[in-house]
């Protein structure tokens, strides 16, 4: 498990003061504005920023980091994972994941059948979607009780039901 928790990313512009556009994998979106300090990954290694401000804006969130004056400034932040210190979240609920805590992890049907790992999630109206990588590329919703049966983190283990031809 990684000591970093990416929250986001730096997508593009807003504006010519030095604001910037986020891609946020918070709940809610907006959210990702409260943490601080947040890193971004620049040239391999993580730095801190500051927020100075933040908001939702349309579909997307939108920020200032603290020294970031202008439209130069905010285009060299661009494209940035930001992540915080796994320390800075607050300990998940009994039954409730990260999904950060989820990739990687080995994808098994319940015939014993390796479908492949845990490559990403991603977020759809109805439900969240794994994106499991073998021998090719499978979507499976995250629907616990019904697809998902069993996660154990310790094993790094994901048990499925479903069928390895779909």
């Amino acid at each position: 498990m990684s000591d970093w928790v990416v929250l986001g990313r730096v997508s593009g512009l807003f504006g010519l003061q030095g604001w910037v556009r986020i891609f946020s994998h918070t709940e809610p979106r907006e959210g990702i504005v409260h943490y601080d300090p947040v890193f971004l990954l620049r040239q391999g290694e993580w730095q801190p920023f500051k927020i100075e401000a933040g908001r939702a804006h349309g579909a997307g969130v939108v920020l200032k980091f603290a020294g970031c004056e202008n439209r130069d400034q905010a285009a060299a932040l661009i494209p940035s994972d930001i992540a915080v210190p796994r320390t800075q979240l607050p300990p998940s609920k009994p039954g409730e994941y990260y999904w950060t805590d989820l990739e990687g992890l080995q994808v098994i049907t319940l015939e014993g059948v390796d479908l492949g790992i845990v490559d990403h999630l991603f977020a759809t109206g109805a439900n969240d979607v794994l994106v499991v990588k073998g021998e090719r590329q499978r979507l499976l919703p995250f629907v616990k009780g019904q697809v998902v049966v069993e996660i154990n983190l310790e094993q790094r283990l994901l048990r499925v039901d479903w069928d390895p031809d779909f």
